[in-house]
């Protein structure tokens, strides 16, 4: 308790008095606007006091960085000793033109790789599949073969920076990939240092970039927990992405909720498969959104923070600190920018991405202006860094650890988020766990009721929105827009035959030949087969193509 329970009865006696006389005075000239909640249905009240956080108990509730329950921060001296990693996320048409847009952000001062992938690659389909016409390169990089990441990754060295890879279903065969031009470039895979995005379960609730049913796809997760904890210690085996989660519609509860029963079931996973859970806990990291409520996000990322480590230590029994820590990236929102004013959308963004430092986050991405539109352009996305390097190195926020701790608002709203989000765990859990209740649809229905009541709150102008049902104005924004050249799915497809024309159709044959009876073994880890097939330059749709015919296709269910 931070106050003795005398000063607390005096705050309450004192509050009500004010409320009763120098409150109503004013309301009587001045009313309400009507009532206040956050995004997650939260109510605000007018003023918060000790009196609200009675019963936070500082050492037990907040701590101290570094140590459990880690609410104030991961590392003890945090962005004191290093600031957090800048890393814009990139990719668009060839491998040379994104290539070109990755050494052209590190040299404005990114420090870290995000790598984009179109939809064909996404769901595992070479640029020549009929599925991919007229989606090459458009919302990201393509890459149907070894040669492709070989040209991504050229002149960039592998052990000097670190890559994110937002890639799901087929996260095994594009970090095969990255391994193999690590090695061409003389580095091992126990130096590479980065991220595969490998969150297939948000696949079926959220976003539908999934091949493979559920069972299988958690193998194929699970192949990447052993591999990486045996051969790759730098690298982190997955980012459980609540960020589509909450970009789909569902609020900052919903989001940390479904993203931890998801994480839950992934940690589940790996035991049952007899990894040691000290070993592959410290190598999973989180990948969350920050959206406009400036002080909700602020208080989900603290709050979130204390549930996994609780969630690790009390539920899982896991004895290394280094398994409590809940590292994560943040984007900002995507879906909150408006085609409409651009221009609001970097003030938008700057408030995102500062709630998000305050969050005390590990990486962060800052969305561009123009994205509305379409991908970044080089002007845009330069403004984007520069939004986090000012907050980084201007704003003074960074000088002291978890700054805003001991705000009564924002620790009432940590507190009632770690609440709110515990009970949603708990009625998964009754369901049987995260992979039943996204069968049965209960994650996808909470999505789409709170996407829907968001959209009605802005039609009736109970949510203003800047630009688009408040203060609009007709004036005609000039906009130089990034255009995809559509010649580049021939020039691609081109490329793509000369491979299969000059590799070893034998090597192929016989190394896909080998992943398929190893997937239709049990308990085999495919990863070492997938190796094999990328270096023999397999393309991504043959590997996939493999696995379609031994594991089947997922159909999602009906959810209404």
């Amino acid at each position: 308790m931070l106050f003795s329970k005398r000063k607390l009865e005096e705050i309450k006696q004192r509050k009500e008095k004010w409320e009763k006389e120098t409150v109503l005075k004013s309301l009587e000239k001045l009313p309400e606007k009507g009532e206040f909640s956050t995004s997650s249905n939260i109510p605000v009240s007018r003023i918060y006091t000790p009196d609200d956080v009675a019963n936070v108990d500082y050492l037990r509730d907040l701590g101290f960085p570094g140590e459990y329950p880690l609410t104030r921060g991961v590392y003890p001296t945090m962005y004191r000793a290093r600031l957090w990693t800048m890393r814009q996320y990139a990719g668009f048409g060839t491998a040379e033109q994104t290539n070109q847009r990755f050494k052209y952000l590190l040299e404005q001062g990114q420090t870290g790789l995000s790598v984009a992938f179109d939809f064909p690659t996404q769901v595992g389909y070479d640029c020549d599949h009929p599925m991919a016409a007229g989606e090459v390169g458009k919302v990201g990089v393509s890459a149907s073969t070894l040669r492709d990441m070989e040209i991504l990754f050229s002149r960039i060295p592998l052990d000097k920076v670190t890559t994110s890879m937002t890639i799901n279903a087929p996260a095994n065969v594009l970090l095969a990939m990255y391994i193999a031009v690590g090695q061409k470039q003389g580095v091992e895979q126990l130096k590479l240092g980065g991220t595969v995005q490998n969150d297939i379960l948000k696949e079926y609730v959220a976003r539908g970039m999934y091949i493979y049913p559920p069972k299988p796809s958690m193998r194929l997760v699970t192949d990447i927990f052993e591999y990486c904890s045996q051969h790759m210690p730098l690298w982190n085996t997955i980012s459980v992405s609540g960020y589509h989660i909450r970009e789909a519609g569902a609020t900052a509860v919903q989001e940390i909720a479904f993203t931890f029963a998801n994480a839950i079931a992934y940690v589940q996973a790996a035991i049952d498969r007899g990894l040691d859970l000290d070993k592959f806990a410290g190598r999973l990291s989180f990948f969350f959104a920050a959206h406009n409520n400036f002080f909700e996000e602020i208080a989900k990322f603290r709050a979130a923070r204390k549930l996994w480590a609780k969630i690790m230590r009390e539920r899982f029994k896991a004895k290394n600190p280094a398994s409590w820590m809940l590292r994560f990236h943040t984007q900002t929102s995507g879906v909150l920018l408006t085609a409409q004013q651009p221009y609001n959308n970097v003030i938008r963004t700057a408030l995102q991405a500062l709630a998000s430092v305050l969050g005390g986050t590990q990486s962060l991405h800052t969305n561009s202006f123009d994205e509305a539109y379409a991908l970044p352009s080089e002007h845009a996305v330069t403004i984007a860094l520069r939004t986090q390097q000012i907050i980084a190195y201007e704003s003074g926020v960074v000088d002291t650890i978890d700054p805003i701790a001991g705000s009564y608002y924002v620790e009432y709203l940590t507190k009632q988020i770690e609440e709110k989000v515990a009970e949603y765990i708990e009625k998964i859990d009754g369901m049987g766990g995260a992979v039943v209740a996204i069968e049965k649809g209960f994650m996808q229905r909470e999505i789409v009721e709170s996407a829907y009541r968001f959209q009605k709150e802005v039609e009736t102008k109970k949510r203003t929105i800047v630009g688009v049902n408040e203060f609009i104005n007709e004036e005609k924004i000039p906009m130089t827009i990034l255009k995809v050249d559509p010649k580049i799915e021939k020039t691609l497809i081109e490329r793509l035959n000369w491979i299969k024309k000059e590799r070893n159709k034998a090597k192929v044959a016989n190394a896909l030949n080998k992943l398929r009876k190893a997937a239709e073994k049990e308990n085999v880890n495919l990863m070492p087969c997938i190796l094999e097939a990328v270096k023999e330059y397999a393309t991504l749709g043959e590997i996939c193509n493999t696995l379609r015919e031994v594991f089947g296709e997922y159909k999602p269910p009906s959810i209404f």
